[in-house]
């Protein structure tokens, strides 16, 4: 059976119960959860068990499956894209939002490592100018943290502005990107401080 961890209830529901896994990456310690559709949560947190806990608070019924055959595709996929933030992310993804929040999203998606823009301009790239706060909300409500990068958006005046997954890890992963893309000299510190 490919999915053994869901039910056949679950597997009968629009949104079944996700299966989830965690590791330890440069940016701290990572949870990967997903269902039967595809990868639904990347979280980052300084352990694994404050990440853990916070991912069960909202989703009480999600099973730790560290061994499953899915939860390994999307963790060795993430911990890809934590190295290579240029490489093409080819996991089916199983986003549950609005229409606008999955137009944020797929917008998001479309913006280089190593770049930043502010949320004026992500607006208005998506031909909507007056919906900035809105867009920020959107990008607030991102359940995949470095997938769906909107750690690469800043506040008009370019500052970093709040990142759901600690502002100092947004600037250690913004860093790295910035590496990554040839854009700097390699720094001491390019690890996010536990």
């Amino acid at each position: 059976m490919l999915f053994p961890y869901w039910s056949d209830k679950a597997r009968k529901t629009e949104v079944p119960d996700p299966i989830f896994t965690t590791t330890d990456c440069r940016y701290g310690s990572l949870l990967v959860a997903g269902s039967p559709n595809g990868l639904r949560a990347v979280e980052l947190g300084d352990t694994q068990s404050q990440i853990t806990d916070s991912f069960q608070s909202r989703f009480p019924l999600a099973r730790h499956a560290p061994d499953h055959a899915d939860c390994l595709r999307w963790l060795h996929a993430v911990l890809g894209l934590v190295e290579d933030p240029g490489m093409e992310f080819e996991v089916p993804l199983d986003l549950q939002g609005t229409d606008f929040q999955k137009r944020v999203w797929a917008a998001l998606r479309e913006i280089p490592p190593g770049t930043t823009i502010t949320y004026q301009q992500l607006a208005a790239d998506m031909d909507q100018p007056q919906a900035v706060r809105a867009v920020a909300g959107a990008c607030a409500q991102n359940p995949l943290a470095l997938v769906i990068p909107c750690h690469r958006v800043l506040r008009s005046d370019r500052g970093l502005s709040g990142y759901r997954w600690d502002p100092n890890r947004k600037a250690a992963i913004l860093a790295y990107e910035k590496w990554w893309s040839g854009c700097t000299e390699p720094e001491q510190g390019l690890l996010y401080a536990l």
